[in-house]
């Protein structure tokens, strides 16, 4: 599907890699007994910039969500793509960068684990958050957002998502 909307090759790495990530969080929640879709989450992350295709922007994740409904892709996949920029974007920031009005903030642990992951991998080298989080601030984004995504997430996995992805992907317990 990357190949049909245009995706090239550093997006479906950079694809590949957040999944590697998401992976690592959403097999912990299995682990732990707690309710998790992979396969809903695996798909999200492997198509959440499927949208680069047609735009670099903001609006990537909403075109990427329009892709794959018209493709017939399970809603929850679609509201993974549509919800994973950023640290999420409330309605009225939308309205604000010329998107439709829409609560585009992650909500589903597999939007929130998505984005989380997302937010880990620059192109495709998985990195401390703390990168991003200066990132974000650099650019005036909502850093409380983000930092709250991870503390939220944190909270539901009873674990620092960041130190766990971080061991995995070392190989080390």
């Amino acid at each position: 599907m990357h190949k049909k909307y245009g995706s090239n090759d550093a997006i479906v790495k950079h694809c590949k890699t957040v999944a590697r990530v998401a992976a690592i969080l959403a097999e912990e929640f299995a682990r732990q007994g707690k309710d998790i879709d992979l396969e809903a989450t695996a798909e999200g992350a492997l198509l959440h910039d499927i949208g680069r295709g047609r735009v670099q922007t903001v609006r990537h994740g909403l075109e990427g969500s329009l892709i794959l409904e018209g493709e017939g892709v399970n809603d929850k996949v679609v509201q993974i793509v549509r919800r994973h920029v950023g640290a999420g974007i409330s309605a009225e920031e939308a309205k604000k960068l010329g998107l439709p009005d829409f609560d585009y903030i992650p909500r589903t642990r597999e939007q929130v684990i998505v984005c989380f992951a997302d937010k880990m991998v620059d192109a495709e080298v998985v990195r401390p958050f703390e990168m991003e989080v200066k990132r974000f601030e650099m650019k005036g984004h909502d850093v409380g957002r983000l930092l709250s995504l991870k503390q939220n997430l944190e909270a539901d996995l009873r674990e620092d998502p960041e130190g766990l992805v971080l061991r995995k992907i070392k190989g080390t317990r």
